[in-house]
């Protein structure tokens, strides 16, 4: 960071800036969950498979993967304060739609319109904060999204729980609209501008060619994470994916002002880091799916002692997020990545024994020591690997961290339910529960290798300290 570009940042008023994308942030991760017990309660209303009212859940992660990309785009493009007002406003737009909608298929208007503006969100919120604070302070700053994303997904499920249980399943949207509201106004009066604007021209085809790719590829693995590979619309929105991602990819070379620039990954320790936090990632999306079918389906736990069993690592990975950033600040992410990974690695182990007698209480200890490994890893490695970046490229470079955290965790968990089910020793109907999770058991046998290629990746971080990084970016 240039000295000019410090004394920019130590002009801003960081705090109510921190406050207000924190709180949009939150929500709008806090909605890609929210429908996870509420869709019994909307299927009864609308007479509806649980097939169909699944997609309320796929929809909004497929379209939050698809804005993602095009987010550096409009981050160049428009104002801070304008991009964080109108995605924020997309969002409540959304949300009353949902709240209001009379049929079903308007509920998934809502739902894509809400998914829309969460997309925008996350990246401008990691480019805002990378932006406005100094390169030692990241950490504690970046400490503070980790926080977001490890608790508000955690939260959404045992909120609309509790809503649904009391309430009719509309007033999820209602208790959260007069937040996003709230918000908006406290944008408005107190978000600065802080982002530079380079104008890049507009290119269609970028758009087309990543929204084919990217929504391909989740849509694609979304599907076949279901068991349903052979099915001839998970083979051909793969291929179309694959297909529209290459020349995407080939496209923004050519271009002088890319959508999205892929030569962040010329430095060494950006592809480093992003590979571990997509394997955490994999690792996070792929157990949560995981464990509660193996809880409801095989080993006779209800619903709400899987969701139990999920919260407290979820809550410590959230309240040790920003510990783990301060701690970054000090010593870097090298150990704390080595550290991390490896009590990821044993935990991850531990899971591979799993039976019909298994106790709750082992569970959910293994699976919070697991959550705590996480914290230590996923925001520090991606903060150290954005610290590589020059300011003109952060923008660009949490675009592509957070696109390939949302695609490799729908490849990845696809992949692990596959080996789930075909690795039962009988899949039969009349199967005995021990042959059942005989397949969960071999899942986490890949799971434990994929995190041990992390903890392989984690020695080649760099282990200078964030304080001794000014000016040494990698790429030029």
């Amino acid at each position: 960071m240039s000295n000019e570009e410090t004394a920019e940042v130590t002009q801003i008023n960081r705090k109510p800036i921190v406050l207000v994308l924190i709180a949009g942030g939150f929500i709008a991760i806090l909605n890609q969950t929210l429908f996870a017990t509420a869709t019994p309660h909307v299927m009864a209303d609308f007479q509806i498979s649980e097939n169909i009212a699944q997609w309320l859940t796929t929809i909004f992660m497929l379209v939050n993967g698809v804005m993602i990309p095009i987010t550096a785009f409009l981050i160049e493009t428009f104002t801070t304060r304008k991009l964080v007002l109108f995605a924020l406003s997309l969002f409540a737009l959304g949300t009353l739609i949902c709240g209001i909608a009379p049929t079903f298929p308007i509920l998934m208007v809502g739902r894509v319109v809400q998914a829309s503006g969460a997309g925008i969100m996350m990246p401008l919120m990691m480019t805002v904060f990378l932006t406005i604070f100094p390169i030692e302070k990241r950490g504690a700053a970046m400490g503070m999204v980790g926080l977001v994303i490890s608790f508000a997904p955690a939260l959404g499920p045992t909120l609309s729980g509790w809503i649904v249980e009391n309430h009719p399943w509309r007033m999820m949207f209602f208790v959260i609209l007069p937040i996003i509201l709230i918000d908006i106004i406290l944008v408005y009066f107190f978000m600065e501008n802080v982002t530079k604007r380079t104008f890049p021209k507009v290119d269609i085809l970028s758009i087309v060619l990543s929204t084919f790719g990217f929504g391909g590829l989740l849509f694609g693995f979304s599907s076949a994470g279901n068991g349903e590979w052979a099915d001839p619309t998970v083979i051909i929105s793969i291929v179309v994916g694959l297909i529209s991602l290459i020349t995407f990819i080939r496209r923004q070379f050519k271009l002088e002002q890319p959508i999205l620039e892929f030569r962040v990954f010329k430095s060494r320790t950006f592809t480093i880091t992003t590979l571990i936090g997509m394997i955490v990632f994999v690792g996070l999306i792929g157990s949560e799916t995981i464990l509660p079918i193996y809880m409801q389906n095989y080993a006779g736990f209800t619903a709400l002692e899987s969701g139990l069993m999920i919260m407290p690592g979820a809550i410590l990975m959230g309240l040790m997020s920003p510990i783990t950033g301060r701690i970054f600040d000090k010593i870097g992410a090298r150990y704390l990545a080595i550290v991390g990974l490896t009590i990821m690695t044993i935990t991850t182990f531990l899971f591979t024994n799993l039976s019909t007698e298994t106790p709750l209480i082992y569970l959910t200890i293994v699976f919070g020591i697991r959550m705590f490994g996480m914290s230590m890893v996923m925001m520090p490695v991606t903060t150290a690997g954005l610290n590589q970046l020059p300011i003109r490229l952060i923008a660009h470079g949490t675009a592509m961290n957070n696109t390939m955290r949302q695609v490799a965790a729908s490849i990845g968990t696809a992949i692990l339910v596959t080996v789930m089910t075909t690795s039962a020793l009988d899949s039969g109907p009349n199967a005995a529960p021990s042959a059942l999770i005989h397949g969960v058991n071999i899942a986490f046998y890949v799971a434990t290798a994929l995190s041990l290629v992390g903890l392989i990746l984690s020695f080649f971080i760099k282990g200078t300290k964030p304080s001794e990084q000014h000016g040494t970016y990698e790429f030029e």
